[in-house]
């Protein structure tokens, strides 16, 4: 999970560019703002959200994510 603090912000441009070739090689849609629309929505989807939070000791940034369970705290601001 430190990792994955770290590197949070990054996984939406590798969706994107994953989604962008998959749909190049795999399913050969030629027109490329149909690829980039289809592809920016599904990263979009997919992506890790970052919230501020107001709990009873301050704010709190988390981020939520369609594959992890519980949301993952990053730090408290002032």
């Amino acid at each position: 999970m430190k990792l994955f603090k770290k590197i949070y912000w990054i996984i939406y441009p590798i969706l994107l560019i994953t989604c962008l070739f998959i749909l190049d090689k795999v399913f050969n849609v030629d027109n490329f703002l149909i690829r980039a629309t289809i592809a920016g929505a599904i990263g979009f989807i997919l992506s890790p959200r970052k919230k501020i939070i107001e709990t009873q000791t301050g704010k709190v940034k988390q981020i939520t994510w369609i594959l992890l369970k519980k949301p993952i705290l990053l730090d408290e601001q002032e």
